[in-house]
């Protein structure tokens, strides 16, 4: 391994660490992950520092980290008793209470992932009472979807720390 790919792999896992962060605050790290991966790969791609393995590795775990934080949110109201359109809406309400939350919650981490999980749980609620449901049933779903949208968050928190790993062992072994 030269002293450009350890320099280049270096700075990489420097990226991606930061993209490891952006989705502990609910935002779109995984995908600079894949971008700075991919850039890295496609610059050094002459010396054979990454393959098409950590790529393809890389790529999958975004989309399963993006389809696990979207869909959390729903199942956990879904498993609370919620009707589709409570679903609809914590998935809905999360995506638009992580942004107001990273806006009007400006502390690091705290405010996007309280405001997504908030959204989720407004969203849900809303969408049950749409729906025709009771207050108290609406309140329920939206507490699944609440527990639901945290544990996304976590998921996909794993998921971009498992990207940073394969990234770190396909570039120095």
């Amino acid at each position: 391994m030269s002293a450009a790919d350890i320099a280049c792999a270096v700075l990489l896992l420097a990226v991606n660490g930061l993209g490891v962060l952006l989705v502990a605050m609910s935002l779109p790290g995984t995908w600079l992950i894949v971008l700075a991966t991919a850039s890295v790969a496609w610059l050094r791609w002459e010396s054979g520092m990454l393959g098409w393995v950590p790529l393809v590795a890389v790529l999958g775990l975004a989309v399963l980290g993006e389809v696990l934080e979207l869909v959390a949110g729903a199942l956990g109201a879904r498993k609370a008793g919620a009707s589709v359109r409570g679903a609809l809406g914590a998935m809905a309400g999360g995506i638009a209470g992580g942004i107001l939350g990273t806006i009007f919650i400006p502390v690091l981490v705290v405010g996007s992932v309280l405001g997504a999980a908030l959204g989720a749980f407004g969203g849900a609620v809303l969408g049950e009472r749409l729906a025709g449901r009771g207050l108290e049933e609406s309140l329920e779903s939206g507490k699944g979807a609440f527990a639901g949208r945290i544990l996304g968050t976590v998921s996909k928190l794993a998921v971009a720390s498992a990207m940073w790993i394969v990234v770190a062992l396909a570039s120095f072994l």
